[in-house]
């Protein structure tokens, strides 16, 4: 069986190869390709396109890179047609996803969306959009696939992968070892962005904060992991923004997550990942400011970190924008740092969250997916 694949960022990368390495094991015969970064080609995706290609986040900045971006779905789309896949799967990146399936599916061709848009936060008007380009939509969280369904669009929720492979109690000391970091250390994660441009709006706020830390609590250590060709953009913000203790990586976010005490993080699926390892957060953005402005009046809650989200509470802070302040993100750190029985209280609450998401992916999205190529 072919399918075809696109995922357009290094979270959606990660979540399409989980739900790769499910439809494999239920069917070995499985060819996949599309656009898909470094953790599905270890799956066997075919790779026509990195997602590094469509990493881009924001109004202001899809506009610069629009005719690259436009391109490459036109080209797409026509290779789709042309040779048509038993199946194509849009994995996130609806801006990109949604127009290429609702062209396949007016031929024919049955598309899959992997993970509902974030309808429930802003952009309300796309689940039309879904209901015109999909034949079916997996949802990662419980109450996705009813707002869905009482809309018109065929939703399951199928739980979330990452839910199913990260461990209740990860060892933070087995995680520590791989680091080469002693278990006395204090470890803080830094994490700003998976996207160049995330990067340039919040590494240098965020390396200048830890660099305070470092001075404040001698002996800290920091561990940044990098995604995949974005090391180099990451250390030339660190020459202007040194942080002693601190140590690049390359990749290993999880290995990260589960070693470190803290992490200041930038909003996205990373937080999630670092709620499901129960590591007290500070989540922060930045973005360029019309941007901000265009989003911000679309918004329909006051959250914009998942963790938040999905508890229903600013469970963790937030510092978003202007907010977003050396001096107030030192000052949250340090809170946290204090305070090891609010990171106890919180470690429950993220127990009880991972608990709700888990669901047994991989069998709940191929039964999906089986059930509607039979349709």
């Amino acid at each position: 069986m072919q399918c075809s694949m696109v995922a357009g960022e290094a979270s959606s990368d990660l979540l399409g190869s989980l739900l790769l390495r499910a439809m494999k094991a239920r069917w070995p015969q499985l060819h996949a390709c599309g656009i898909g970064g470094s953790h599905m080609v270890a799956e066997g995706f075919d790779a026509w396109w990195s997602s590094r290609e469509l990493a881009v986040r924001g109004y202001v900045e899809v506009l610069r890179h629009y005719p690259r971006i436009s391109g490459i779905r036109r080209q797409l789309t026509q290779r789709l047609l042309d040779q048509p896949p038993r199946m194509f799967i849009g994995v996130d990146a609806p801006d990109f996803n949604l127009g290429l399936e609702a062209r396949l599916k007016a031929k024919g061709i049955p598309t899959v969306h992997f993970v509902c848009p974030s309808v429930w936060a802003w952009r309300g008007g796309r689940i039309k959009t879904l209901a015109e380009s999909t034949d079916l939509v997996l949802c990662l969280f419980p109450f996705e696939a009813p707002l869905l369904q009482r809309a018109g669009v065929r939703a399951q929720y199928v739980g979330h992968p990452l839910a199913d492979v990260i461990a209740m109690h990860p060892d933070r000391q087995a995680a520590r070892v791989a680091l080469g970091l002693a278990s006395n250390h204090t470890v803080v994660c830094l994490m700003p962005g998976s996207r160049r441009s995330e990067i340039s709006h919040i590494a240098p706020t965020m390396l200048r904060a830890a660099a305070v830390l470092a001075k404040q609590h001698p002996g800290l250590r920091f561990v940044l992991p990098c995604v995949p060709g974005l090391r180099e953009v990451v250390a030339r913000w660190l020459e202007s923004n040194p942080v002693p203790g601190l140590q690049l990586l390359d990749g290993q976010s999880h290995t990260a997550l589960a070693a470190c005490d803290l992490t200041l993080i930038a909003s996205g699926t990373a937080t999630l990942e670092a709620a499901l390892f129960k590591r007290p957060m500070v989540i922060v953005y930045r973005m360029n400011a019309l941007t901000w402005q265009l989003m911000k009046r679309m918004a329909y809650q006051p959250w914009v970190g998942l963790p938040n989200i999905l508890c229903r509470e600013f469970v963790v802070p937030e510092l978003i924008q202007e907010q977003f302040t050396v001096s107030a993100l030192v000052q949250e750190a340090n809170a946290w740092l204090a305070d090891p029985q609010r990171s106890q209280v919180l470690q429950e609450r993220f127990e009880a969250l991972h608990v709700s998401l888990r669901h047994n992916t991989a069998q709940s999205a191929t039964d999906a997916i089986q059930t509607q190529i039979s349709a």
